[in-house]
């Protein structure tokens, strides 16, 4: 378990960096751009949504990327697709059960998993603030 705990751990570390630095990023782009949106004018609002929605998915994806490349290193997948199927199935807590890792390295699927629950309820909350700020532009300022 502690062997578990000190491979997972700095990797759910890196994780909160990263998607950190992307949500920061994120946010930017749309304060930047957000003098673009029109008022009434929905078209120009997904634009820009769609493109900080495009940079916190990715995010999310490198995070996977970076538990399977765990995953191939510590020899639990011969193939780097197999890897990266078992870590978004992990991160995304769907649990398909349809490949399991060793008993040595069971408990870094929790451990994914709950690092995928925070790291999506972050991208989550960032996309809806975005989302919010714009839709009252698009309304006018209207109270919601």
């Amino acid at each position: 378990m502690l062997l578990n705990l000190l491979l997972g751990v700095p990797v759910m570390a890196v994780c909160l960096i990263l998607q950190s630095t992307l949500v920061v990023f994120a946010l930017r782009f749309y304060v930047n751009r957000q003098v673009n949106i029109r008022d009434h004018a929905l078209g120009s609002a997904l634009k820009i949504l769609t493109v900080v929605m495009l940079i916190l998915i990715f995010g999310n994806l490198a995070q996977v990327a970076a538990w399977a490349a765990l995953f191939l290193f510590i020899g639990e997948f011969d193939e780097f697709s197999m890897a990266v199927y078992h870590s978004a199935v992990n991160f995304a807590t769907l649990g398909y059960g349809d490949i399991v890792m060793s008993e040595r390295h069971a408990l870094l699927g929790p451990l994914e998993s709950i690092n995928g629950i925070l790291m999506v309820g972050i991208s989550t909350a960032a996309l809806m603030q975005t989302f919010q700020h714009a839709l009252r532009r698009v309304l006018g300022n209207a109270s919601l």
